[in-house]
């Protein structure tokens, strides 16, 4: 269809600006009655209404019901009481407000009556000069949906996954809008899963880093390994972004592939595109812990034949020592009847053999690459 052609274009960042209607919202002056209330807006096919003071839920909520439309409510970390007021507005069902309340839920998608709770893990890549065995690569989120016939609610946990730039971007397509809640649903989960690519994309540089480093330290004469805390914090740091991922292919599937009734068939199909998406992410982060694992493997094995290569460069130097500590042991004994020892040629030969011998050990252990 023409007007839904453009959908994925739309959730991108773009260079054009914001329509009026677009405007952020100015929370300030409603903080003081819901400071967990980021934005709240009605919708009215697919443009958003202007009002001099910013609305409360109850009355967006209220617009909606004597004009169509639907209302959109964005809130960050709500307390149970800031969002009491608003579960028993929409009709949340109480497990759903639990979960969104209190998070640190994994990502999934449950329908209670006439509402589907989503729940979806936001990852953001943290920039750092140099990788150690304590840098945090990856920051975690969440953010919680509640998708109704005409409203569409939601939850945000953690500092990063700042929704108010796609609210943007979705103003500036009616067309898209007026398809309903379904359609900031799919706008969320796209954006969602874009921003996993980008993180993949950034964690395989520091994969690639390390592992340059494993494999290029014996050529530059270095015989100890790479720290292998830094790949175990990476090994950690895959394994959280694992737990984001892997998780939400089932809620994609059922997106894409079941009917439902709050969301439009027009908008259905596109979550497919996602879900394909995620299984892009998917591969990655697989790869990543395979190639992790064989990367400690290698600087484990880098760091045992370093240990050995010292072990047997000790060993050949006291094989070496050993020489002169015998012989002059020997001689050092005081017995009267010693080999040589009244010949003025005596001490020169003693030292002669000492030096010949030590000499073609070393020549002996050097040529097996003991030294």
């Amino acid at each position: 269809m023409s007007m839904i052609r453009d959908l994925r274009a739309v959730v991108r960042p773009s260079l054009r600006k914001a329509s009026p209607s677009g405007a952020a919202y100015d929370t300030t002056r409603s903080a003081s009655a819901h400071s967990a209330v980021v934005d709240c807006a009605v919708y009215r096919e697919g443009r958003r209404l202007v009002h001099e003071e910013p609305l409360t839920p109850h009355e967006a909520m209220l617009r909606v019901r004597r004009g169509g439309g639907f209302a959109w409510i964005g809130l960050h970390e709500p307390t149970e009481e800031e969002f009491a007021g608003i579960a028993a507005e929409f009709g949340l069902h109480p497990l759903a407000v639990e979960d969104a309340v209190h998070a640190h839920q994994r990502p999934k998608l449950e329908r209670y009556d006439d509402t589907l709770f989503t729940v979806f893990k936001t990852i953001h890549y943290v920039d750092h000069a140099e990788l150690t065995a304590t840098s945090e690569v990856v920051e975690t989120g969440e953010v919680m949906c509640f998708t109704g016939r005409d409203f569409f609610i939601t939850v945000r946990h953690g500092g990063q996954g700042s929704l108010r730039a796609l609210r943007r971007r979705l103003q500036e397509d009616p067309e898209l809008l007026s398809k309903g809640p379904s359609a900031v649903l799919h706008a969320i989960a796209d954006h969602i899963v874009d921003g996993y690519l980008a993180v993949a994309d950034a964690m395989q540089d520091d994969i690639d880093e390390v592992e340059t480093e494993v494999f290029t330290a014996p050529g530059k004469g270095t015989s100890r390994g790479v720290d292998a805390g830094r790949i175990y914090q990476l090994k950690r740091e895959v394994l959280e972004f694992k737990r984001a991922v892997a998780p939400l292919s089932r809620p994609l599937q059922l997106l894409s592939e079941r009917p439902m009734r709050l969301i439009d068939p027009d908008i259905q199909k596109y979550f497919r595109d996602v879900a394909d998406h995620l299984t892009r992410v998917q591969e990655h982060v697989l790869g990543f812990d395979e190639l992790l694992n064989s990367i400690l493997q290698a600087n484990l094995a880098q760091a045992t034949l370093a240990q050995n290569s010292d072990m047997r460069k000790i060993t050949s130097w006291a094989a070496i020592i050993a020489v002169p500590t015998m012989i002059c042991g020997v001689y050092g004994m005081n017995f009267e009847y010693m080999p040589e020892v009244e010949w003025k040629f005596g001490y020169p030969l003693v030292l002669g053999v000492i030096f010949g011998t030590c000499v073609a050990i070393h020549r002996t252990l050097k040529r097996n690459g003991w030294l």
